[in-house]
């Protein structure tokens, strides 16, 4: 299976995935939640050839994880702004970073901070019902037929 035909496959891993599992798709989103919105900034930051990064942002865009912006009209500019669908990635990133923390560096790069209490934060998945940690094998998949 081709990574385009991922999207039409009935899987939500998959649907995810041809969204935001093309190579620097996370690395513009990280950028985006370190507060960067401009096109000229996600190429000095990432290094990127200006195709791929059209590439990225057009796609991000249209799958309403980002919304183009103008910001200036002579000459026309536009800025990249997280909407409530690509903000709802940020505990993707977050999970992410805390695997590369764990297993790719020894000393992580990055340190998150919970800006309410100011204390370093270690973010988890709990059970919305009991709130207890949600672990792999903690959890069953259970198929809903009705979606068939």
């Amino acid at each position: 299976m081709k990574h385009d035909e991922l999207g039409d496959v009935y899987c939500s891993v998959a649907r995810t995935w041809s969204v935001i599992g093309e190579r620097w798709t996370m690395m513009i989103l990280r950028e985006c939640f370190r507060g960067e919105r401009r096109y000229d900034h996600f190429r000095a930051k990432l290094g990127l050839g200006s195709n791929v990064l059209n590439d990225r942002l057009r796609l991000l865009t249209e799958a309403g994880v980002l919304e183009r912006v103008p910001y200036q009209d002579n000459p026309p500019r536009h800025e990249y702004r997280l909407t409530t669908k690509g903000a709802d990635l940020y505990p993707v990133l977050v999970a992410l970073m805390n695997w590369g923390d764990t297993y790719q560096n020894d000393v992580p790069p990055v340190r998150l901070l919970h800006r309410e209490c100011g204390h370093a934060a270690e973010p988890r998945m709990t059970c919305s019902h009991c709130d207890q940690p949600v672990a792999w094998r903690a959890m069953t998949a259970e198929l809903q037929p009705e979606a068939w």
